[in-house]
């Protein structure tokens, strides 16, 4: 979310450069548009990254799942982003770890009891 917040900024700074020049404001406006592109979708990753850490910390299946998407994608952030894809797959599709997300749907929190 902070790399959409500086991408917002720097739109902002593209947009004033384009209403300041007196030539061709084409390319700075364009430029500021691609900005505003790129910041709204780091913003929105930012957002699923947070959303799907809280989800996981309660121990509800829709986070799991969430993890699992966002680490499909992160298979392509090479070499750090592979490495945390596969280590989230590793963990995640774990038949332990799937029971205790599957108890905590059942009874609103984990049964950690019988993880072993």
């Amino acid at each position: 979310m902070l790399l959409g917040a500086s991408l917002l900024l720097l739109a902002i700074g593209a947009a004033a450069i384009a209403r300041a020049t007196t030539g061709d404001p084409l390319t700075a406006g364009f430029t500021a548009l691609l900005f505003v592109v790129f910041a709204t979708a780091l913003a929105l990753a930012g957002w699923a990254n947070l959303w799907t850490g809280s989800a996981i910390r309660q121990y509800r299946s829709a986070g799991r799942t969430g993890a699992l998407m966002i680490a499909v994608m992160n298979l392509f952030v090479l070499p750090f982003g592979t490495a945390l894809a596969i280590y989230t797959f590793w963990v995640l599709l774990n038949n332990d770890v799937r029971a205790l997300f599957e108890a905590a749907d059942l009874t609103g929190r984990p049964d950690r009891m019988t993880v072993a």
